[in-house]
């Protein structure tokens, strides 16, 4: 697919469900005009079968019809099936009417290798795939893998866009995540993974040129929630150095994404953020600050917030029909967060979610 989410793509997708939604559901993708639902669909979970591959196409298909227009996956996600699935949805959606390639923000990320189509039966045998795939091609070196599967090596992260945009049958991938750089302070030190950092940035500036990538950011499990003196503490101001260091002001380094959720707020209540002036702050703030975008993972902490929420946040949160919806709103909620995304494999979760966002005039 030619082509690329534009702000004027983004805004006639938003324009043409925006009666259906709350006035807040699109917000603005950070400051270049892309505007997003403030629930997206991720694709994390699931089996690497064709079973879940049907479930993800016909979900995916659904949320384009109802104005989803924020899809998140990683190449290492099912065994790069959810990158395949969701471009295959995308694909066929642009080919019926149903949006343009311009209204809907493609993400994804890199870091992890990556199993292609099932799980090796044995650690021999994934360890033969990495060296037929990425070592005795030159890919990358075993001294740029950590924990024997993440890599940040600028060889390495060109050729998993490449697979990207393959999978996704994409000529440009709108946001491109590196996936968990926080794994890599299990290994090497800050000042070593900084300078990885700053390789790697580096390599997506020139995506970013080439029009492979739109914009890229780090997508984060534990690295911007610990506090700065954890082990595995990613600085929010230092990655934003970084990018500076690369490109200067005009760099293209805009967007995190790390879980926020009921349970896992500390992005909202807990100073883990070292600002330049030395303040220290939640990450939301930080964020604010610092002008980059944040997408919520884990909204509902995989399933986990679902169901049997305590009476209080019950009552806290009024007005919704299921505690998915009163976690989701939690999140939803936070005017700084972009989009939630949530893991959806069924229409009827799709519908559920889609519900506590919907004006009341519309219906659920």
């Amino acid at each position: 697919m030619p082509g690329r989410a534009t702000p004027v793509g983004t805004a006639r997708v938003a324009a043409r469900h925006c009666a259906s939604f709350s006035a807040d559901f699109y917000r603005e993708l950070g400051r270049d005009g892309l505007r997003v639902s403030s629930i997206g669909l991720g694709t994390y979970l699931g089996e690497c079968d064709d079973a879940d591959d049907e479930r993800y196409l016909e979900t995916a298909h659904h949320a384009l019809e109802s104005g989803v227009n924020l899809f998140d996956t990683a190449i290492n996600y099912r065994c790069q099936r959810s990158e395949r699935v969701i471009g295959d949805a995308l694909a066929e959606s642009v080919r019926m009417g149903t949006v343009a390639r311009d209204e809907v923000v493609l993400c994804t990320k890199g870091g992890y290798i990556p199993l292609d189509g099932s799980r090796p039966q044995s650690r021999e045998e994934y360890l033969r795939y990495v060296s037929r795939e990425y070592l005795l091609p030159g890919v990358t070196t075993q001294d740029d893998i950590v924990a024997g599967g993440h890599c940040l090596a600028p060889s390495y992260l060109a050729n998993q866009i490449t697979r990207s945009r393959t999978n996704l049958g994409a000529e440009t991938i709108d946001l491109y995540y590196l996936h968990n750089p926080e794994q890599q302070l299990d290994v090497v030190p800050w000042s070593r993974l900084r300078e990885r950092i700053v390789a790697a940035f580096a390599l997506l500036e020139s995506r970013c040129a080439s029009g492979e990538v739109g914009i890229y950011g780090c997508a984060t499990w534990n690295g911007l929630r610990v506090p700065p003196d954890a082990k595995g503490h990613l600085s929010l101001a230092e990655l934003v150095a970084a990018a500076r260091e690369v490109a200067g002001h005009g760099h293209h380094f805009r967007a995190v994404q790390l879980p926020i959720n009921l349970a896992l707020n500390e992005a909202v209540r807990t100073p883990t953020q070292r600002l330049p002036n030395g303040r220290v702050v939640p990450l939301l703030q930080a964020a604010e600050e610092l002008d980059i975008a944040v997408i919520a993972s884990a909204p509902l902490l995989q399933s986990q917030l679902a169901t049997s929420l305590p009476s209080q946040l019950r009552d806290a949160l009024p007005g919704f029909t299921t505690d998915a919806q009163r976690a989701l709103s939690f999140v939803r909620s936070l005017p700084i967060v972009s989009s939630a995304l949530v893991g959806m494999k069924q229409k009827t979760h799709l519908a559920e979610n889609l519900a506590a966002a919907r004006r009341a005039e519309a219906g659920v």
